[in-house]
């Protein structure tokens, strides 16, 4: 083996790690090597919320300093071990993208410059049912992450009203992510209409705070709750990953005691491993407990029941039944006097 290359073993594999003295993160200057190390430290929380789920992944040849692009397909030349499924966009189009099969499959991507793992919200080997269910809590201009703390429980609090078991992460960036894991009776498109019933009763309940409303302009200076983050097809950074920032901050897992207090920036590879073994996974009961999302559902309906349509879709996605003109209101065609 040549210098710059070291071969690591994972999952019962070998997989070679080439320029493994690259620095990817230039605050501390960790390495392509560091990031595979973290991600050996973390393997069994890792995998408990990536394992056998297609995902999308976001290179940076350069490290987190440099560009990047998407990649949803998986390369030719990609050894004969590697585990793909195929996925749609919203227009029907198909790639065979990644699925985190082990760890030895993560690392095998870390090597090609994968600073960013995107997985759907569904398992590869169960296409049709959705289980994840994704709260984005969207920190606008003037929203301060206090309010998106506050949103946070506010969110928890509708959830366990409803007797729904729900877990938190850190976004890596400037925002919190609130995941709960669902029973296998429901598609992406169920799935999405319970987020959108949540955002409205949220906004009803919190309505200073808090906004379902999809155009920008009118939202305020609200925390926005991002429901179309669960339309099909859509993928949320995978928690436990390193952010690809300078300063590897990472999408973490945290308890809900811990969001009043959390700061975001100290989440980052160089402490998160130290701290699980230490605390233990939050979500480690999470796949063990699917929940029941069926009131959410009923809200959604009952909204359409009393003249409501359909939230808008983000503008790749067909036009939907039931769905309100795709244009704000201050860019619609003024009808003629």
């Amino acid at each position: 083996m040549s210098d710059d290359a070291v071969v690591v073993q994972a999952s019962g594999r070998e997989v070679r790690i080439t320029n493994p003295n690259k620095v990817f993160f230039k605050t501390r200057g960790e390495t392509k090597l560091d990031l595979v190390r973290y991600y050996q430290q973390i393997e069994g929380p890792i995998l408990a919320a990536l394992g056998g789920r297609p995902t999308l992944m976001q290179r940076f040849p350069d490290g987190a300093h440099g560009k990047s692009f998407f990649q949803k397909r998986v390369p030719d030349s990609a050894p004969e071990w590697i585990e793909t499924t195929e996925v749609s966009t919203p227009n029907g189009t198909t790639s065979n993208a990644l699925v985190i099969a082990d760890l030895a499959h993560l690392l095998w991507a870390v090597n090609m410059g994968c600073l960013g793992f995107h997985p759907w919200p569904f398992l590869a080997a169960t296409p049709d049912q959705t289980d994840e269910l994704r709260i984005d809590l969207d920190p606008g201009p003037g929203v301060t992450f206090e309010m998106v703390q506050r949103t946070a429980l506010l969110t928890k609090e509708l959830f366990d009203g409803e007797g729904i078991e729900s877990y938190v992460k850190t976004s890596g960036s400037r925002g919190l992510h609130i995941y709960v894991r669902l029973l296998p009776n429901w598609d992406g498109y169920a799935v999405r209409s319970a987020a959108v019933a949540v955002a409205r009763e949220l906004e009803r309940r919190h309505p200073e705070l808090i906004t379902a409303q999809w155009w920008k302009e009118d939202r305020g200076t609200r925390v926005f709750v991002d429901f179309n983050q669960n339309a099909p097809h859509k993928t949320v950074f995978g928690a436990w990953c390193v952010r690809p920032r300078v300063g590897a901050q990472v999408s973490c897992p945290v308890r809900w005691d811990e969001v009043p207090t959390v700061i975001l920036d100290e989440l980052t590879m160089a402490v998160v491993p130290a701290r699980l073994e230490a605390e233990g996974d939050p979500w480690e009961s999470m796949n063990a407990a699917p929940q029941d999302i069926t009131p959410l559902i009923k809200w959604y309906d009952r909204d359409i029941d009393n003249g409501m349509m359909d939230a808008p879709w983000p503008p790749q996605y067909p036009k939907m039944a039931n769905e309100p003109p795709r244009v704000s209101a201050s860019r619609a065609k003024k009808p003629e006097a």
